[in-house]
């Protein structure tokens, strides 16, 4: 079965730090681009930031350079450090990316960011 899993989420408060990690089953994400996403309560899913197998990123215009996405292809694993947090920043954060050509995410990690 093909799943992606993140993790890492939690509560901060603003201007805090949180490290968010996704990695996977069934597909190997050093293969695949990779992308954040986050939906907050109301509000549509938006990417938040991409990452290329090359390793080039690209990044919401709310990032504002705050978050930096990675990934570590010896683990399979993608990331996104989030610092400088910020109130509108509280949403569920999904890693996502293309599989037999539709997209999938895994079931998301919470942040919480108080002030």
């Amino acid at each position: 079965q093909v799943q992606l899993m993140e993790s890492g989420g939690g509560s901060v408060q603003a201007g805090g730090s949180l490290r968010l990690s996704c990695q996977s089953s069934g597909i190997p994400l050093r293969l695949n681009g990779m992308r954040w996403y986050r939906q907050a309560p109301g509000r549509k899913r938006e990417m938040v930031a991409a990452i290329t197998t090359g390793g080039s990123s690209d990044y919401a215009d709310f990032v504002e350079g705050r978050f930096t996405v990675s990934r570590d292809n010896d683990k399979d694993m993608v990331y996104l450090q989030m610092n400088n947090l910020k109130i509108e920043d509280a949403a569920d954060y999904y890693c996502g990316t293309v599989y037999n050509g539709g997209g999938i995410w895994g079931q998301g990690t919470q942040v919480t960011v108080s002030e």
